[in-house]
């Protein structure tokens, strides 16, 4: 009776619970920020940095823009002021004396004079420059921004002095923000845009260390759901994290009234059903379900509302013993990678069904980690790859094709769904045709066509920092990491003068990153991001393991 009263889960007591671990309230202590969560920030500070006119961030429903927004807010320069507009179904006037009331600027009252506004705003960010401060609007859901609104924007960031722009814009919204700026009659404000970053949802991996992290984080010791559980969830969700809030609060609730002490993967479809609203079509195809859950969740949820879930990849669901330690623990010699075996007789498909195959995370870790010549062990609730930074390497998941795998050409573990089952295959080598798969001692030749049959492309690459402790380099990075950076992006464009540059990020170092980027077919944005290091490793470090090609050098 007391937690129908005070709006919490009943299930709280049952489960041993401190307050509800899937709630939508943007409670900062749940905050998850997932790699891509980390990699939109860092391109909204490098914008602000930059002092461009515009920035963009979009995203689908429930991926945690607003979350993300919240986050930026929290971690500004204490010298930035921000004037934050959450509707944005607002006329010139409006939206003009919306910022101004943001900012605490006066105006008289009453007034609907465009000039009044713009004469105020004007002063106001002149006398805030020469104090030394920046003011930034964000608009959120921008989206439903109209042309004229839109096109006061960009007139607002044409108040500027003889060196520096008074004003940044930061747009928020859905990837209808995407068409809408491809507009002809936009194209101005389109061209304007300093930094783009499109939020994706979470991938497998990430959604099983989010879950995690949010029990966690509500006092449950161990991790309610079972692996084929945290699958469905996935499933189902399609790894947006609004989604994966309602389906797991729904799925505990049909866990307590069936009075089981962990939630499985029938608990969790019979959620998705409920949740769509569709009981009946239990055997939609998993994109459809996806999207219907995701429709009826918005429903659920206040239409501003983010999913608020944080950390860092501490916690991991799944509990199997660490594998034994691999053979290959010695200290690694520069050769070259081994040539994949031959063709072996069965399928990838036959391979999975095979018991005495062990594709578990751990194995397929452990055989990663030997190729670094690394003893990989996993502590118990552990993620793997914090267990990695135990042993100085570090993670970058990404999803895309087999040439994106190649293209980084270090080992890596590919995750692989089929009906049922779960796999993660360590990738320690590869050429145009097969790729040899390694776990727990056992190495077999795979077809690359084989593997594009049943993999739908999720997948951990795992490297050593160039630089112990090294983080992204951005406008935020300071010091020994900057001009380390820059005297090795410099020395591989064969410049000898780097080293009297100073230690800031500037544009020098900015469009040295960048040219990096379209050197190795990276994403260009003149940040050193985990992607951008990880593929230094390949070119800096010559005793770094390959997947197709050798290596030089110590």
């Amino acid at each position: 009776m007391l937690a129908a009263l005070t709006g919490a889960p009943v299930y709280l007591t049952y489960f041993g619970l401190s307050e509800a671990p899937f709630s939508t309230t943007p409670d900062q202590r749940f905050l998850y920020l997932s790699e891509r969560h980390r990699e939109g920030v860092a391109h909204l500070l490098y914008g602000i940095a930059e002092r461009g006119g515009f920035l963009q961030l979009t995203g689908e429903v429930g991926t945690g823009k607003t979350t993300l927004c919240r986050y930026l807010l929290d971690h500004l320069p204490p010298h930035v002021d921000v004037a934050l507009i959450l509707n944005p179904m607002l006329t010139r006037a409006e939206l003009l004396a919306t910022i101004c009331d943001e900012l605490r600027i006066a105006y008289r009252p009453g007034t609907q004079s465009l000039k009044v506004f713009i004469d105020a705003l004007h002063a106001y960010l002149l006398d805030a420059h020469a104090r030394g401060r920046r003011t930034i609007v964000i608009v959120d859901e921008a989206q439903n921004l109209s042309v004229e609104v839109l096109e006061q924007l960009r007139l607002l960031t044409n108040l500027e002095t003889a060196k520096a722009k008074l004003l940044q814009i930061i747009l928020v919204g859905q990837p209808e923000l995407i068409e809408l700026l491809r507009r002809t009659d936009l194209r101005q404000v389109a061209q304007r845009v300093a930094a783009r970053y499109h939020l994706k949802p979470l991938l497998e991996i990430e959604t099983r260390a989010y879950v995690a992290h949010r029990l966690a984080m509500a006092g449950s010791p161990t991790v309610l759901f079972d692996d084929a559980a945290i699958r469905a969830v996935y499933r189902a969700s399609a790894g947006v994290p609004r989604v994966v809030n309602v389906l797991c609060d729904r799925a505990l609730l049909g866990a307590y009234a069936k009075r089981t002490e962990r939630v499985t993967a029938a608990l969790v479809r019979r959620a998705a059903r409920e949740i769509a609203g569709e009981a009946s079509k239990a055997h939609w195809p998993g994109r459809r379900r996806a999207v219907a859950i995701a429709a009826a969740a918005a429903l659920v949820i206040a239409a501003g509302s983010a999913v608020v879930a944080s950390g860092r990849l501490d916690r991991w669901a799944i509990t199997v013993a660490p594998a034994p330690p691999p053979a290959a623990s010695v200290p690694m010699v520069p050769v070259a990678a081994p040539p994949p075996p031959e063709p072996a007789a069965r399928t990838l498909s036959e391979l999975l069904q095979n018991p005495s195959f062990v594709t578990d995370p751990d194995a397929a870790f452990a055989a990663v980690a030997a190729r670094w010549g690394k003893t990989y062990e996993r502590q118990k609730l552990e993620a793997p790859c914090d267990a990695l930074r135990r042993i100085g390497l570090e993670c970058l998941a990404r999803r895309g094709t087999w040439k994106l795998v190649r293209r980084f050409d270090l080992p890596a573990v590919l995750e692989v769904n089929l009906p049922g089952t779960h796999h993660f295959l360590a990738v320690t080598a590869a050429d145009d045709r097969r790729a040899t798969l390694e776990a727990a001692g056992r190495t077999e030749s795979v077809t690359i066509e084989e593997i594009g049959r049943v993999w739908d492309g999720g997948f951990t690459v795992v490297w050593r920092p160039p630089r112990p402790g090294i983080a992204a380099v951005g406008p935020a990075a300071s010091g020994g990491d900057i001009v380390w950076l820059r005297q090795r992006l410099a020395s591989l464009e064969g410049d000898s003068t780097a080293s009297s540059r100073g230690s800031g990020f500037d544009q020098d170092l900015a469009e040295r990153i960048a040219a990096f980027q379209r050197a190795h077919a990276l994403d260009v944005d003149g940040i050193a991001g985990a992607e951008t290091l990880a593929k230094l490793t390949t070119v800096l470090d010559p005793a770094a393991p390959a997947l197709g090609r050798p290596r030089t050098g110590s």
